[in-house]
């Protein structure tokens, strides 16, 4: 194994794990966002007012991509597992 195939390797999963938790990240960013604009238009200062509309937008957004991202692990978990006899040798 050589250092080029482990900066592959590191690569390749970092942009996995990247495109597996964009989706979530995302949701929660815009639902974050929206709930902010809404407290500074009401004047509404309540911290946990933005929990549960993340944790419901969290959850829709894994139901919805959550074949996609799981695909994506599965594919990628089977491309490595049947890349070790090629490491090895």
């Amino acid at each position: 194994m050589n250092p080029e195939t482990v900066m592959t390797m590191g690569r390749q999963a970092m942009e996995v794990t990247l495109m597996v938790a964009a989706p979530l990240l995302l949701a929660a960013l815009v639902i974050g966002l929206v709930v902010s604009i809404f407290q500074a238009a009401t004047q509404i200062n309540e911290a946990t007012l933005s929990f549960i509309p993340k944790l419901v937008g969290v959850f829709v957004t894994l139901v919805v991509a959550g074949p996609w991202m799981l695909s994506v692990m599965v594919d990628y978990m089977r491309q490595v597992l049947t890349g070790i006899p090629s490491l090895v040798s």
